[in-house]
């Protein structure tokens, strides 16, 4: 039985409508792939999704290469799999969802925090990417007890990401009394995503985070945003894959209209418009936000984008349906391969228009 598309009067039974910060359009669940690629671009997504799938423990987790990131990792293939239009309860891979729910769920600890601090480098990249997983699943959760357990983790992860947050208003790779008070751009943008997630999911999220967050990035801005967004609120030069993350987080946080996103939005088709570049780092880290942003402009400027960059990854992926691209490992590369080839399917909130 299919589930019902996720619309913006299925979303109201759960979310009051002051926390609808967003508005959530309605999208085809099966909108047409990259027009002449169709049928190469759906068998390479079911042959990723199918990848994914086997490749997951039986402890419900995934992790990168050398066991690494495991929160991060599951949170990525998570949602991957709930951008193929599963459910914990409804889909082809409800399982797999299901497993990647429990064991984030389980990674919960009294501080708020998802995940572990002595497994998990980085670990508010696997808490950020964790708190965005589990806030689209929470959206179609039917289980009352379990919608509950996920208000409850939730609601306790984002008062460990206000105490994690550093004077300058972002995050670094730990929280700001582990790291000294050390930001960065990437993690920061993690985390605001991850609190727009849950806010749009009716879980208050005290404003005043996302505003001192939302300063913070305009800060680390070179020239009113013409030379992109830097490293962090130290210095480190624009980074096109920083700023791809930065003008997605803006657009989810209805920060569109003002004279500093139309800069960084240009820097951004400067620097990432030409899909066969690699003259920066990150590459699969730069397009997995720069789609988001590029689907939310809809019309030819996605559909000229969409084409050259869903044509790119058909290509390089590895005869066993992975992709297997850059250092951290196929785990991360498929994940964000695979949210990239189904953006369209507009299966989560968060990347609605």
């Amino acid at each position: 039985m299919m589930r019902p598309r996720f619309s913006v009067t299925h979303c109201t039974r759960y979310v009051p409508a002051i926390a609808l910060i967003v508005a959530l359009g309605v999208s085809s669940a099966h909108a047409a792939a990259p027009t002449g690629s169709s049928t190469s671009v759906r068998r390479a997504t079911e042959r990723g999704l199918q990848w994914l799938a086997a490749h997951q423990s039986r402890r419900g987790h995934w992790t990168a290469n050398n066991n690494r990131y495991p929160t991060a990792m599951t949170a990525l293939a998570g949602i991957a799999l709930l951008c193929e239009g599963s459910t914990t309860t409804q889909g082809k891979y409800a399982p797999n969802v299901r497993q990647a729910v429990n064991y984030l769920v389980a990674r919960s600890r009294n501080n708020g925090l998802i995940g572990d601090p002595t497994g998990d480098d980085r670990y508010t990249y696997g808490h950020g990417f964790s708190m965005l997983f589990l806030s689209q699943v929470l959206g179609e959760e039917e289980d009352i007890e379990r919608r509950e357990e996920l208000i409850d983790v939730l609601s306790r992860a984002i008062h460990f990401t206000g105490l994690a947050q550093t004077d300058a208003g972002g995050w670094g790779y730990v929280s700001a009394k582990d790291g000294s008070g050390f930001d960065e751009g990437s993690t920061t943008i993690t985390q605001v995503q991850g609190l727009r997630g849950c806010r749009n999911a009716g879980i208050p999220v005290p404003a005043e985070i996302i505003d001192k967050a939302i300063t913070y990035i305009k800060n680390c801005s070179l020239d009113g945003g013409k030379g992109g967004v830097q490293y962090n609120s130290k210095g480190g030069g624009g980074r096109p894959a920083i700023t791809a993350a930065a003008i997605a987080c803006l657009f989810n946080a209805g920060e569109d209209d003002s004279e500093y996103v139309p800069n960084i939005l240009d820097y951004c088709k400067k620097n990432l418009g030409n899909v066969s570049s690699q003259s920066f780092g990150h590459w699969h880290y730069a397009h997995y936000y720069y789609s988001q942003v590029m689907y939310r402009e809809g019309g030819q400027t996605w559909e000229q984008y969409r084409d050259k960059i869903c044509a790119r990854i058909v290509a390089e992926a590895s005869a066993d349906g992975s992709w297997n691209q850059g250092y951290i490992g196929p785990v991360y590369t498929t994940s964000i391969n695979l949210t990239i080839l189904q953006l369209q399917n507009g299966a989560l909130p968060i990347y609605q228009r």
